[in-house]
């Protein structure tokens, strides 16, 4: 079985349907030696421009953490799958044969080939044909995603049957969808609400979404049964701030209430954009918790040019992290994305929820600092970041982030979040720290 899936050390890159450059895997290094190709040189696309400037020449960065880049130039590492895909490629590996230890960061790009996250592509490709869009049924597979996070990846090496077509139907559509959560990459139909698996080309009417398993059992993170009411009542939360995010929904079923994004990196005719996160552009290492700043964010916005209201964008969301206690907000939580013979641009918001474990490891403290700290804010923290970047309105815009979160009870009823996360949450809010001397966070009209 193992001869099914050969040996790849060199992998070549793609984007938007021109040649990108290669990635050669160094196995006594372990690194990645990447290098553009000429013809995309002579294009001129700054595809990673903070680290990594379109030249001739090879790209590699040895001593990038092995955790977090895997040995491999963020550029590349970034459409690796994350915790929980990486465990359903350890899966589908076992079941071929192939040991997990054995297959390269290099081969997993190219078990993603064509569908991964953004608008990168690997070839040769080594994952499972993707087939048609198929309908998939969400209580099954939320089901089989608990199972997968509880056991060892030789747990269904002898599955056959419905359980093996069950089994597949999780690996196609929950590898590429990054982070350490169970997710789905799915195609949605909002008129008639079904759901399809999202790695291929869906038939009329369906649309792109991201869909993350609620009540699924993951001892290392946590999660209680009810977090996808607790996200989409933070998205309505930060929608009242005037935060930009994607169209989110809850998908119920079961008890359950699943909570759904649009991806952000298709366009409306499904073609693809490029993402990369602050992680990737600047390799600022997202496991290093506090050793990087939302400056750093502020100043990457500056070295692309975005523009002021790029960075009034990234004021509030700093603003609402602190505030709301969204405190898992590591650099692979930012993201810019490039439309072909576009300019770069901030993505909408995504990831922000409630994310505050005083005894965690993770989140007991923010994972990026805000004017040298990650906890006991002051109101003079913010104002000192705003006054360092010249972010017009700072004091308007701490108020309107503030107004919004003191709202949360009217956005967690919206959303049926349980009275006792109401309460729970309520308790951690930092609101007292936007009041300016003698006064209130306001509540927004409406």
């Amino acid at each position: 079985m193992a001869a099914r899936i050969r040996k790849v050390t060199v992998a070549s890159v793609r984007l938007w349907g021109r040649d990108l450059g290669a990635v050669a895997w160094d196995e006594p290094r372990g690194v990645g030696n990447f290098e553009y190709e000429p013809a995309f040189v002579r294009q001129g696309w700054a595809v990673a421009p903070l680290m990594m400037p379109v030249r001739a020449g090879i790209f590699s960065f040895p001593a990038l953490n092995r955790e977090t880049f895997h040995g491999l130039p963020g550029l590349l590492a970034d459409a690796l799958p994350d915790r929980f895909g990486n465990r359903l490629i350890d899966l589908w590996l076992t079941r071929q044969g192939r040991a997990p230890g054995d297959f390269t960061p290099v081969e997993r790009l190219c078990y993603m080939g064509t569908r991964g996250m953004g608008a990168l592509e690997f070839k040769p490709a080594l994952g499972p044909a993707p087939g048609e869009s198929v309908p998939v049924e969400v209580a099954e597979l939320t089901e089989l995603a608990s199972d997968i996070l509880r056991h060892q990846a030789n747990w269904a090496v002898k599955f056959k049957g419905a359980k093996a077509e069950a089994l597949n139907a999780i690996i196609r559509v929950g590898t590429s969808a990054g982070g350490n959560r169970a997710k789905a990459v799915i195609a949605w139909n909002p008129q008639t609400e079904e759901v399809r698996s999202g790695q291929v080309q869906a038939p009329e009417g369906f649309e792109p979404w991201i869909l993350k398993f609620d009540g699924v059992n993951d001892a290392a993170l946590g999660d209680p049964k009810g977090f996808g009411r607790i996200e989409f009542a933070y998205h309505k939360m930060a929608r009242a701030a005037a935060i930009v995010m994607s169209d989110c929904r809850l998908l119920e079923e079961s008890g359950r209430a699943h909570f759904m994004t649009r991806r952000f990196d298709r366009d409306r005719s499904g073609g693809k954009i490029h993402v990369q996160s602050l992680c990737a552009l600047g390799h600022y290492d997202f496991n290093a918790s506090g050793e990087h700043g939302y400056e750093q964010a502020f100043a990457a916005i500056q070295r692309l040019n975005l523009g002021h209201e790029a960075m009034q964008e990234m004021f509030r969301r700093m603003v609402f992290n602190v505030l709301a206690r969204n405190q898992d907000d590591h650099t692979r939580n930012i993201a810019f994305l490039l439309e072909q013979n576009g300019p770069w641009r901030l993505s909408p918001a995504f990831d922000l929820t409630w994310s505050f474990n005083p005894a965690g490891s993770w989140t007991s403290r923010h994972e990026m600092s805000v004017n040298g700290k990650r906890d006991e804010f002051t109101r003079d923290d913010l104002s000192t970041v705003a006054q360092q970047f010249g972010i017009k309105d700072a004091n308007d815009l701490i108020e309107q982030v503030a107004s919004a979160v003191a709202d949360w009870p009217r956005h967690a009823k919206e959303a049926a979040v349980s009275a006792a996360h109401q309460k729970e949450i309520a308790r951690t809010h930092r609101l007292a720290l936007a009041m300016r001397r003698g006064g209130r966070a306001r509540r927004s009209k409406h």
